[in-house]
């Protein structure tokens, strides 16, 4: 009896992908597509394009099935994060930057469903400083502390050694610190 697709790892539904069986793929995207959405919209701030550039890459993945090379050792997350980080980037490339939210100016202490707004406008606000960083810093915060992985997965996702990772890390959350510190002075 044949097992089903989902007891299979991606490597192995890669490999089904390669021989064009679509429940495979299927599979892979179900399994994956809230992972690489959650690091797009991170790097896009955009609902919207984040779920156009995953479906990108996948329908990338699927009409090139052989893109992707088990033999060459990366994992095949590792290497899709690849193809969606540099969709992103290409992207963000091809945009301006989206303009300040209005209402950013520090509110005194408050009460009641004013705070929730209050933490909201904080979010924006460190989201516009996160799209201002330079795109490694950007990338490597976005990896290690949204993404949750090893600084040795991001440094090969990245492209650099992991010295250099952690050196970007403290570099974004200087610059990061210091925006918004002098935001709120």
């Amino acid at each position: 009896m044949e097992r089903g697709f989902s007891d299979l790892d991606d490597e192995l539904l890669i490999g089904e992908i390669q021989k064009g069986k679509q429940e495979a793929f299927v599979e892979l995207v179900d399994r994956h597509a809230k992972r690489f959405y959650a690091v797009a919209y991170r790097l896009l701030f955009s609902k919207d394009d984040a779920e156009d550039t995953v479906q990108q890459a996948f329908l990338k993945l699927w009409e090139r099935k052989l893109l992707w090379n088990p033999y060459k050792g990366a994992k095949f997350t590792t290497w899709f994060y690849k193809v969606v980080l540099n969709l992103c980037l290409d992207h963000n490339r091809k945009k301006r930057p989206m303009p300040f939210p209005e209402g950013m100016e520090p509110v005194d202490k408050q009460d009641g469903p004013e705070i929730l707004l209050d933490e909201r406008r904080k979010q924006a606000l460190l989201d516009r400083f996160l799209q201002e960083l330079p795109e490694r810093q950007n990338l490597a915060l976005t990896l290690c502390f949204y993404e949750g992985l090893s600084n040795k997965e991001a440094a090969e996702i990245i492209g650099v050694k992991v010295k250099a990772l952690q050196s970007l890390i403290m570099r974004a959350k200087t610059t990061l610190k210091e925006k918004l510190n002098h935001h709120f002075d």
